[in-house]
Protein backbone atom coordinates (compact mmCIF):
# COMPACT_ATOMS: atom_id res chain seq x y z
CA UNK A 1 0.00 0.00 0.00
CA UNK A 2 3.27 1.95 -0.55
CA UNK A 3 1.07 5.00 -3.07
CA UNK A 4 -2.66 4.17 -1.81
CA UNK A 5 -4.89 7.71 -1.20
CA UNK A 6 -8.68 7.38 -0.66
CA UNK A 7 -10.23 10.30 -2.99
CA UNK A 8 -12.93 12.62 -1.92
CA UNK A 9 -15.41 11.37 -4.37
CA UNK A 10 -16.60 8.23 -3.29
CA UNK A 11 -15.90 4.72 -1.00
CA UNK A 12 -14.42 1.86 -3.43
CA UNK A 13 -17.01 -0.24 -4.80
CA UNK A 14 -17.55 -3.63 -3.27
CA UNK A 15 -16.83 -5.27 -6.99
CA UNK A 16 -16.34 -3.82 -10.25
CA UNK A 17 -15.95 -5.21 -14.61
CA UNK A 18 -12.90 -4.81 -16.21
CA UNK A 19 -11.88 -6.10 -19.63
CA UNK A 20 -9.13 -8.38 -19.82
CA UNK A 21 -6.65 -6.25 -20.51
CA UNK A 22 -7.50 -4.18 -17.70
CA UNK A 23 -7.98 -6.84 -14.89
CA UNK A 24 -4.15 -8.14 -16.47
CA UNK A 25 -2.93 -4.23 -15.06
CA UNK A 26 -5.18 -4.15 -12.31
CA UNK A 27 -3.64 -7.63 -10.90
CA UNK A 28 -0.07 -6.46 -12.00
CA UNK A 29 -0.78 -3.25 -10.00
CA UNK A 30 -2.47 -4.84 -6.61
CA UNK A 31 0.59 -7.24 -6.76
CA UNK A 32 3.22 -4.57 -7.10
CA UNK A 33 1.62 -2.63 -4.27
CA UNK A 34 1.05 0.46 -6.34
CA UNK A 35 -3.16 0.71 -6.40
CA UNK A 36 -5.38 3.97 -5.63
CA UNK A 37 -8.86 4.33 -5.06
CA UNK A 38 -10.25 7.58 -7.24
CA UNK A 39 -13.44 8.94 -7.88
CA UNK A 40 -15.47 7.37 -11.02
CA UNK A 41 -17.66 10.57 -11.82
CA UNK A 42 -19.34 10.75 -8.14
CA UNK A 43 -20.79 7.50 -8.98
CA UNK A 44 -18.59 4.79 -6.88
CA UNK A 45 -14.59 4.23 -7.52
CA UNK A 46 -12.71 1.97 -10.04
CA UNK A 47 -9.71 -0.27 -8.66
CA UNK A 48 -6.95 0.95 -11.59
CA UNK A 49 -3.56 1.13 -11.39
CA UNK A 50 -1.60 4.22 -9.95
CA UNK A 51 0.12 4.71 -13.57
CA UNK A 52 -3.36 5.04 -15.49
CA UNK A 53 -4.52 7.63 -12.38
CA UNK A 54 -3.38 11.41 -14.05
CA UNK A 55 -5.61 12.77 -10.86
CA UNK A 56 -3.90 11.28 -8.56
CA UNK A 57 -0.14 12.66 -8.93
CA UNK A 58 1.52 14.03 -11.77
CA UNK A 59 2.39 11.88 -14.65
CA UNK A 60 5.83 11.13 -14.89
CA UNK A 61 7.84 14.37 -16.35
CA UNK A 62 5.25 16.27 -14.91
CA UNK A 63 6.11 19.32 -12.17
CA UNK A 64 5.26 18.39 -9.34
CA UNK A 65 2.38 20.68 -7.29
CA UNK A 66 3.84 22.95 -5.45
CA UNK A 67 1.98 25.94 -3.36
CA UNK A 68 4.43 28.98 -3.79
CA UNK A 69 3.37 30.40 -0.32
CA UNK A 70 3.35 27.47 1.92
CA UNK A 71 2.39 29.27 4.89
CA UNK A 72 -0.91 30.12 3.27
CA UNK A 73 -1.43 25.86 4.48
CA UNK A 74 -1.63 26.10 8.20
CA UNK A 75 -1.98 28.63 10.77
CA UNK A 76 0.02 28.84 14.50
CA UNK A 77 -2.79 27.59 16.10
CA UNK A 78 -2.75 23.64 14.18
CA UNK A 79 -1.19 20.48 16.24
CA UNK A 80 2.64 21.12 14.99
CA UNK A 81 5.36 18.57 16.54
CA UNK A 82 8.76 19.00 16.20
CA UNK A 83 11.51 22.07 16.40
CA UNK A 84 9.11 25.37 15.33
CA UNK A 85 12.29 27.09 13.22
CA UNK A 86 12.74 24.01 11.52
CA UNK A 87 13.99 24.50 7.46
CA UNK A 88 10.91 21.96 6.65
CA UNK A 89 7.77 21.96 7.44
CA UNK A 90 5.18 18.62 6.40
CA UNK A 91 2.08 20.05 6.12
CA UNK A 92 -0.42 16.78 6.15
CA UNK A 93 -4.13 16.89 5.36
CA UNK A 94 -5.55 13.31 7.23
CA UNK A 95 -8.77 11.71 7.72
CA UNK A 96 -8.72 10.03 10.59
CA UNK A 97 -10.64 6.83 9.55
CA UNK A 98 -9.13 6.71 6.37
CA UNK A 99 -6.82 3.24 5.88
CA UNK A 100 -4.53 4.55 3.69
CA UNK A 101 -3.77 7.83 6.47
CA UNK A 102 -3.48 4.76 8.98
CA UNK A 103 -0.85 3.22 6.31
CA UNK A 104 1.46 6.35 6.29
CA UNK A 105 1.33 6.64 10.47
CA UNK A 106 2.08 3.05 10.50
CA UNK A 107 4.54 2.27 7.91
CA UNK A 108 6.16 6.18 7.42
CA UNK A 109 5.58 8.40 10.23
CA UNK A 110 7.78 6.97 12.93
CA UNK A 111 10.89 7.36 10.13
CA UNK A 112 10.73 10.60 9.99
CA UNK A 113 9.72 11.12 13.35
CA UNK A 114 13.19 9.60 14.21
CA UNK A 115 15.34 10.58 11.34
CA UNK A 116 13.91 14.49 10.90
CA UNK A 117 11.52 15.61 13.63
CA UNK A 118 13.39 14.65 16.47
CA UNK A 119 16.54 16.15 15.19
CA UNK A 120 14.96 19.01 14.92
CA UNK A 121 15.26 19.61 11.39
CA UNK A 122 11.44 18.96 10.30
CA UNK A 123 8.18 20.53 11.77
CA UNK A 124 4.88 18.41 10.78
CA UNK A 125 1.48 20.13 10.93
CA UNK A 126 -1.51 17.73 10.73
CA UNK A 127 -5.05 19.31 9.61
CA UNK A 128 -8.31 17.44 9.08
CA UNK A 129 -10.24 16.35 5.71
CA UNK A 130 -12.48 14.32 6.57
CA UNK A 131 -13.93 12.23 3.59
CA UNK A 132 -18.01 12.19 2.93
CA UNK A 133 -17.96 8.39 3.11
CA UNK A 134 -16.25 7.89 6.19
CA UNK A 135 -18.89 8.46 8.84
CA UNK A 136 -16.78 8.60 11.79
CA UNK A 137 -14.18 11.04 9.87
CA UNK A 138 -15.57 13.94 10.86
CA UNK A 139 -16.45 12.97 14.86
CA UNK A 140 -12.55 11.84 14.67
CA UNK A 141 -11.48 14.84 13.55
CA UNK A 142 -13.65 17.32 16.00
CA UNK A 143 -12.43 14.19 18.88
CA UNK A 144 -8.52 15.15 17.88
CA UNK A 145 -8.87 19.11 18.48
CA UNK A 146 -10.50 18.52 21.70
CA UNK A 147 -7.67 16.36 22.63
CA UNK A 148 -4.85 19.19 21.65
CA UNK A 149 -7.65 21.33 24.01
CA UNK A 150 -5.47 18.86 26.93
CA UNK A 151 -2.45 18.62 25.26
CA UNK A 152 -2.70 15.05 24.07
CA UNK A 153 -3.38 15.33 20.38
CA UNK A 154 -0.11 13.35 18.91
CA UNK A 155 -1.16 10.83 21.66
CA UNK A 156 -4.85 10.83 20.86
CA UNK A 157 -3.99 10.38 17.16
CA UNK A 158 -1.65 7.44 17.60
CA UNK A 159 -4.84 6.09 19.59
CA UNK A 160 -7.25 6.41 16.99
CA UNK A 161 -5.22 4.81 14.53
CA UNK A 162 -3.56 2.46 16.54
CA UNK A 163 -7.02 1.10 17.77
CA UNK A 164 -7.84 1.04 14.04
CA UNK A 165 -4.59 -1.12 13.23
CA UNK A 166 -5.68 -3.75 15.76
CA UNK A 167 -8.74 -4.61 13.34
CA UNK A 168 -6.37 -4.91 9.93
CA UNK A 169 -5.82 -2.85 7.33
CA UNK A 170 -9.24 -1.99 6.05
CA UNK A 171 -11.38 1.14 6.97
CA UNK A 172 -12.31 0.09 10.30
CA UNK A 173 -15.92 0.82 12.10
CA UNK A 174 -16.15 3.38 15.01
CA UNK A 175 -17.97 6.03 16.67
CA UNK A 176 -18.77 8.37 19.32
CA UNK A 177 -18.36 5.87 22.16
CA UNK A 178 -15.19 4.52 20.72
CA UNK A 179 -13.51 8.15 20.73
CA UNK A 180 -14.60 8.85 24.06
CA UNK A 181 -13.35 5.54 25.29
CA UNK A 182 -9.89 5.88 23.80
CA UNK A 183 -9.28 9.23 25.23
CA UNK A 184 -10.68 8.41 28.59
CA UNK A 185 -7.94 4.99 28.12
CA UNK A 186 -4.34 7.87 27.45
CA UNK A 187 -5.61 9.40 30.96
CA UNK A 188 -7.61 12.62 29.38
CA UNK A 189 -10.21 14.81 31.56
CA UNK A 190 -13.22 12.55 30.76
CA UNK A 191 -15.78 14.98 31.63
CA UNK A 192 -13.45 18.03 29.47
CA UNK A 193 -13.68 15.79 26.37
CA UNK A 194 -16.95 14.79 26.19
CA UNK A 195 -18.39 17.92 26.96
CA UNK A 196 -16.10 19.28 23.79
CA UNK A 197 -16.78 16.58 21.46
CA UNK A 198 -20.37 16.43 22.57
CA UNK A 199 -21.29 20.34 21.56
CA UNK A 200 -18.94 20.51 18.48
CA UNK A 201 -16.79 23.06 19.81
CA UNK A 202 -14.32 22.70 16.95
CA UNK A 203 -16.71 22.27 14.08
CA UNK A 204 -15.46 25.99 12.39
CA UNK A 205 -11.66 24.31 12.82
CA UNK A 206 -12.43 21.35 11.20
CA UNK A 207 -14.29 23.24 8.39
CA UNK A 208 -11.84 25.33 7.84
CA UNK A 209 -9.38 22.93 7.65
CA UNK A 210 -11.27 20.97 4.73
CA UNK A 211 -11.68 24.47 3.05
CA UNK A 212 -7.88 24.73 3.31
CA UNK A 213 -6.68 21.06 1.80
CA UNK A 214 -9.54 21.77 -0.96
CA UNK A 215 -8.06 25.28 -2.03
CA UNK A 216 -4.45 23.71 -1.91
CA UNK A 217 -5.64 21.09 -4.39
CA UNK A 218 -6.43 18.00 -2.05
CA UNK A 219 -8.83 15.34 -3.61
CA UNK A 220 -8.03 12.73 -1.32
CA UNK A 221 -6.31 11.48 1.53
CA UNK A 222 -3.38 11.76 2.74
CA UNK A 223 -2.03 14.19 0.66
CA UNK A 224 1.01 16.15 2.02
CA UNK A 225 2.85 19.49 1.17
CA UNK A 226 6.56 19.54 1.96
CA UNK A 227 7.66 23.24 2.16
CA UNK A 228 4.62 23.28 -0.41
CA UNK A 229 5.81 20.54 -2.72
CA UNK A 230 2.58 17.87 -2.89
CA UNK A 231 3.37 14.77 -2.27
CA UNK A 232 -0.08 12.12 -2.82
CA UNK A 233 -0.90 9.07 -0.60
CA UNK A 234 0.46 6.59 1.72
CA UNK A 235 4.12 6.95 -0.02
CA UNK A 236 7.09 5.12 1.82
CA UNK A 237 9.64 6.59 3.72
CA UNK A 238 12.22 7.06 1.30
CA UNK A 239 9.41 9.31 -1.17
CA UNK A 240 9.77 11.55 1.55
CA UNK A 241 13.37 11.90 1.98
CA UNK A 242 14.63 12.34 -0.98
CA UNK A 243 12.48 15.79 -0.89
CA UNK A 244 13.18 16.70 2.62
CA UNK A 245 16.93 16.26 2.10
CA UNK A 246 16.69 18.35 -1.40
CA UNK A 247 15.30 21.09 0.99
CA UNK A 248 18.03 20.52 3.52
Amino acid sequence: MESETHSIQSEPKKSFIVSVPMAILVAAAMVSGSVLYVGSGGNGAALLPSALQPTAQAPSGDAPVVVKDPSTLFTADDPMIGNAKAEVTIVEFSDFQCPFCRAFWNDTYGQIKKQYIDTGKVRMVTRAFPLSFHPAARPAALASLCAKEQGKFWEYRDKMFDEQQKQGQQTVTFGVAELKTWAAAIGMNAQQFNSCLDSQKYAARVDADTAAGTAAGVSGTPTFYINGQQIVGAQPFSAFKAIIDGLL
